[in-house]
């Protein structure tokens, strides 16, 4: 009786971290099935809203999750507090998207927005950097996803709605991420070279 106990605790303390952080509504409609692993090659980890710097996330991370080695996943990450929490007026800036991967290999995708890391602009306090994993019921095509965004492009990224493209994604009205997780960074002095990588 342990186990199932603590199972259950585990799972409280995820779902009370995904409101405080308000990522739940502003982003998810509700907390994730399971935790994404996230990792850097410099060792940095999300651990549901711990405070990274950009410069620290500036790279693709390696991620994991509980698949279906069957089934096909999307792959999201995006900034919901652009261009500030206060004014947040970009929400969201999509800043990853990946679809059509096999099980949990995420090379085995098609990369429909080239990751770019962190990049809040000065003053405007942390923001908050959410990944989430959805379980499609078909693979995607262009007529689903639009053009492809490199990492050196803005274009398409502002305004993302990660739910509606979950939407799109599992042809579900409402439905659940198989897992996620997210960071908060604020400025620091890598930003300026992201944002002149992106013509910002």
């Amino acid at each position: 009786m342990i186990l199932p106990t603590l199972l259950a605790l585990i799972c409280t303390v995820s779902a009370d971290k995904y409101n405080t952080h308000e990522v739940v509504p502003d982003v998810l409609s509700a907390s994730p099935k399971h935790e994404l692993y996230v990792e850097w090659e410099n060792g940095s980890e999300t651990t549901l809203g711990n405070e990274l710097t950009p410069t620290q996330v500036q790279k693709k991370p390696r991620l994991s999750w509980a698949a279906d080695e069957d089934s096909l996943y999307t792959v999201i990450m995006a900034d919901p507090d652009a261009p500030s929490r206060e004014n947040p007026s970009k929400r969201e800036f999509l800043h990853w998207l990946v679809v059509n991967v096999k099980g949990s290999r995420i090379r085995t995708g098609n990369t429909v927005t080239d990751y770019i890391g962190a990049g809040p602009p000065e003053g405007t306090g942390p923001h908050r950097y959410v990944f989430s994993v959805w379980k499609q019921d078909r693979k995607l095509t262009a007529d689903d996803y639009g053009k492809i965004v490199s990492r050196t492009s803005a274009d398409g990224r502002p305004h993302f709605r990660t739910m509606d493209f979950a939407r799109r994604a599992t042809g579900e009205k409402d439905p659940k991420a198989v897992a996620a997780n997210f960071f908060e960074a604020a400025y620091d002095d890598y930003v300026p070279i992201l944002h002149k990588q992106i013509g910002k």
